[in-house]
């Protein structure tokens, strides 16, 4: 007799080796949203049809959506995990395993842990933990301790000259799946207030005025000498390594520009509509944050998200410090009256779209061949919620 599985009834995962099929679920493909079977052999989709074949497990999902695992080309998280007070440091492993958890629950089963890669002004100690970190991240997906598949997104600050020698020692890595090119002197890109900029680091810094103006001088120092040579080097060992590469926080015409000029295809978090405009015009994806559209805008007065999906100008979104907003931001988008996208379109934006564009072709639809990496959403008070998460078939929450 077939087993039925309840998905209200977590249990810990495990390895099925044989068929399920995933019945009673309104399904989210490519194109639109459809009363169907998803059967899934080996952690792979195999059939996407109109009736069970009598021979696999069930997963009832009856009043549940099922879509496409997510997948987040930009967290910063983890970060809040590591350092969970300013004086405090979590081991790495438990700290890694804590964001896996809150990640996870949130829908995403592909994550690419954005860690810094070298620092400008606030916590230098990221250049001595970024090694221990990644051996912790390495050594967490070998033995199989995390619940989402996790990758590296290196996020490189060109003000340093040591992230030089940090990328070099990184960069190679199997689980370095992404680079971002950054710059965060202030008086351009994201920060173009730099008296703004100042007074909120001084405050999150917990340093006087002056000190904060002295440390300063010496970013805009650093940032001056050694800028331009950091940051063609980052590119060159992402391209020589074949690592997708972003810009990240491109403000004007001429940062779109230089970025194309040096083989950047993504634009990421363009603070302008002038620059997502240019990245259309010139082929660069544009990555914004979900963050922006759900709290109405910018939190650094940089362009609303929403401004740049009513002119299509958003490809992919990335969660950017709050891992949930991806589900969140794909259902409300399908919801707003304003904007012209519809629950599969919205649904690409997490899941489809970040996946194609840093190369994961086995993941992001529900369709035959791709990874079984799927989520059961349902709606509670008018925020859909992960009831159950698959990872290549594999229940993981």
């Amino acid at each position: 007799m077939l087993e039925r599985v309840n998905a209200g009834s977590r249990t810990a995962w495990s390895v099925n080796d044989h068929a399920l099929e995933y019945v009673g679920a309104q399904v989210v493909l490519a194109n639109e949203v459809v009363d169907a079977v998803v059967r899934v052999e080996g952690g792979r989709i195999a059939g996407v049809n109109g009736s069970t074949s009598g021979h696999a497990e069930i997963v009832d999902l009856a009043g549940l959506t099922l879509i496409p695992g997510i997948v987040d080309v930009h967290t910063d998280h983890v970060e809040t995990h590591v350092h969970p007070r300013s004086t405090v440091q979590w081991g790495f492993l438990p700290a890694l395993m804590a964001h896996d958890g809150v990640v996870v629950s949130g829908g995403t089963t592909t994550v690419f842990d954005s860690l810094s890669v070298g620092a400008s002004m606030k916590r230098p100690e990221r250049r001595e933990i970024l090694g221990p970190l990644v051996d912790a991240m390495e050594y967490g997906v070998r033995e199989g301790l995390f619940r989402a598949d996790h990758l590296l997104h290196m996020r490189c600050e060109i003000s340093d000259p040591e992230t030089v020698g940090l990328v070099d020692a990184t960069i190679g890595k199997d689980i370095a799946h992404l680079v971002s090119v950054m710059d965060h002197t202030p008086g351009d890109r994201q920060s173009p207030d730099i008296g703004r900029w100042l007074n909120h680091m001084i405050h999150e810094m917990e340093i006087t005025l002056e000190e904060g103006r002295e440390r300063m001088a010496e970013l805009f120092e650093r940032s001056a000498r050694v800028g331009a040579e950091v940051r063609a080097h980052v590119i060159n060992a992402s391209q020589s390594h074949g690592v997708p590469l972003m810009s990240h926080d491109d403000r004007s015409v001429e940062h779109v520009d230089q970025a194309d000029a040096e083989g950047v295809h993504i634009s990421e978090f363009p603070t302008t509509l002038e620059a997502a405009q240019r990245a259309k015009a010139l082929g660069l994806a544009t990555v914004a944050g979900a963050p922006n559209y759900l709290r109405g805008g910018s939190q650094s007065g940089n362009v609303a998200v929403k401004a740049l999906l009513e002119e299509g100008l958003v490809d992919s979104l990335a969660s950017d410090y709050v891992p949930r907003s991806l589900l969140d931001a794909a259902f409300a988008i399908a919801a707003d009256p304003d904007l012209p996208i519809d629950l599969p379109q919205a649904v690409g934006l997490v899941s489809d779209a970040p996946a194609r564009l840093t190369g994961l072709d086995d993941r992001g639809r529900i369709e035959v061949g791709r990874r079984a990496d799927l989520v059961a959403v349902r709606q509670m008070a008018g925020q859909p919620q992960a009831h159950a998460v698959w990872r290549e078939g594999v229940r993981v929450f």
